[in-house]
């Protein structure tokens, strides 16, 4: 059994995310969930909250507050050009 990286994980979140932008809002569980039924033993709690806290801290993926915390890809600002 091969051990999966944190950074495939977060990968794998990343394009989870970026699939359902638009169509619906992905919980930090939701994407935990995912990841344990794709990989099994081989992908921990502990590696997908790592994973989702490297997404965050990387800038791409933000936590939004709407009625429950949700993952969301970082909004476009539009004062950039």
């Amino acid at each position: 059994m091969t051990d999966i990286s944190v950074e495939t994980i977060a990968e794998e979140m990343f394009q989870m995310v970026a699939e359902s932008e638009g169509k619906r809002n992905l919980k930090p569980g939701d994407l935990i969930k995912a990841m344990t039924q794709k990989h099994g033993d081989e992908c921990s709690k502990e590696k997908s909250k790592l994973a989702i806290r490297q997404l965050i801290e990387s800038g791409r993926c933000v936590y939004s507050y709407l009625g429950g915390s949700y993952i969301q890809l970082p909004k476009a600002d539009s004062t950039q050009a």
